[in-house]
């Protein structure tokens, strides 16, 4: 294959690398805590793709500096993205639809928080999935009911932002209600976030369990109305909480003026826009011209590889005969499928595709999309590549990516021509990671 292939992996790898929790964890925690260490417990608590990792990096950090230092705690984690500890315990659950073991696990979270006094720590360890993974209902819904309204958000499309909302209000932690139970016993909570959301709000990492939030029931409620899930997709229990919730019987979710005499701090440690400038250096140093649309890129899949294969078409006109271009973005787009259709792949996988797709005409064009946490959708992929050579292998096997795009079986047509990005659990997530190659 081309050079292409080598350089679209090792920029991905170059955004990878810049989120590496066995990295900036340690750097973050000498700067949170440049004071000295804690002096009373240190619990330590989280939830996402990436937690588990950040929870043994922590670990290793207080090994050398914190000796004396009791510490335990509990980290939920996706299945196959567990990461060795020693005294934190680490429990793998379902994601993104959530399982007993997540809120078996969202339970014991609480409970520890709920041992807390005033002299000691609350470290919260917090990336993408924690919504899913510290799913802990309110009073008088069931798991059950979780799970059925987290999939019925899913198969209509909703962003994962609108999707956040909901959970949030369903939550017994989510929307800052994990600080708030930490405040009630005066402990001090510390938070570090590793972000795959839009903007980078701690309130809206995780659900932002110890940030207040912005949103309120009357929002909640509107999505639902929004996406038409009604009585029929939502159950019950769901719909008489959140209508509770507006009528004022149930507390909203954590404002900002519930943190006022709070000791209580948010960092976001890494984010989607580092990851892609760290691409684009790679790329700069390979003869590239580096061209970052930013993070915050969402809608269909299929669409926003439609668009990105004009830009490339106008750009390939208005640079002609200039330095090779790479375009660089992130951000999480959807995929809704038609009913009776199951599909094969991802958001990143599909938008390939569909860039594929409509970019026949370019002979020169190479591109790579993958999730950053390595799993892309119902595969265990992180996405996929192509480049010209590869083009031209489809070509001879008959392989029509059209057809493969309108059953949404994108994985099927990447797998049949080993063009698949395999990386396993990476145990970070900053979000999707796309880049476009032209000559």
């Amino acid at each position: 294959m081309s050079n292409q292939k080598t350089i679209l992996q090792n920029a991905f790898a170059a955004a990878l690398a810049v989120a590496d929790p066995q990295q900036i964890v340690p750097e973050y925690l000498e700067k949170i805590f440049a004071n000295g260490a804690p002096k009373g417990k240190c619990l330590v608590v989280g939830a996402g793709k990436a937690s588990a990792s950040m929870a043994s990096a922590l670990e290793q950090f207080a090994k050398q500096h914190w000796p004396s230092t009791q510490m335990n705690g509990v980290v939920l984690t996706r299945y196959g993205h567990g990461s060795p500890t020693e005294h934190i315990q680490i429990i793998e659950a379902g994601h993104p639809v959530p399982d007993q073991a997540g809120m078996d696990g969202a339970k014991a979270v609480l409970q520890l928080v709920n041992q807390l006094n005033a002299d000691d720590v609350l470290i919260v360890l917090v990336s993408g999935g924690g919504s899913s993974l510290l799913t802990l209902p309110q009073a008088g819904i069931s798991m059950e009911d979780m799970r059925t309204t987290t999939q019925a958000l899913l198969r209509c499309g909703a962003p994962i932002e609108e999707m956040n909302i909901v959970r949030k209000h369903l939550s017994a932690i989510l929307g800052g209600n994990l600080a708030r139970a930490a405040m009630q016993r005066g402990a001090r909570v510390e938070a570090l976030l590793i972000s795959d959301v839009t903007g980078d709000q701690p309130a809206d990492i995780g659900s932002g369990p110890c940030a207040a939030d912005y949103s309120s029931y009357q929002d909640a409620v509107d999505i639902l109305v929004k996406h038409q899930l009604d009585e029929s997709a939502i159950p019950a229990s769901v719909i008489q909480h959140l209508q509770k919730g507006l009528a004022g019987l149930i507390p909203e979710t954590l404002k900002e003026s519930d943190l006022q005499n709070g000791r209580v701090r948010n960092h976001v440690i890494a984010t989607a826009y580092k990851s892609l400038e760290a691409a684009a250096d790679y790329v700069r140093s390979e003869g590239y011209e580096p061209i970052i649309l930013g993070d915050t890129i969402t809608g269909e899949a299929k669409e926003v590889g439609v668009d990105q294969a004009k830009l490339a078409k106008e750009l390939i006109e208005k640079n002609s005969g200039s330095k090779p271009l790479a375009v660089i973005s992130g951000g999480e787009c959807t995929v809704t499928l038609p009913a009776g259709i199951k599909g094969r792949g991802g958001r990143c996988s599909e938008f390939l595709l569909s860039l594929f797709t409509e970019t026949g005409h370019i002979s020169q064009l190479a591109a790579l999309a993958a999730d950053t946490d390595g799993i892309d959708g119902s595969e265990k992929n992180a996405g996929a590549w192509f480049t010209p050579e590869l083009r031209e292998a489809s070509k001879a096997r008959g392989l029509n990516p059209s057809q493969f795009l309108e059953k949404h079986d994108c994985y099927g047509f990447f797998a049949e021509l080993s063009a698949l990005v395999e990386t396993g659990p990476t145990l970070t997530n900053v979000n999707d990671f796309r880049i476009i190659l032209l000559n």
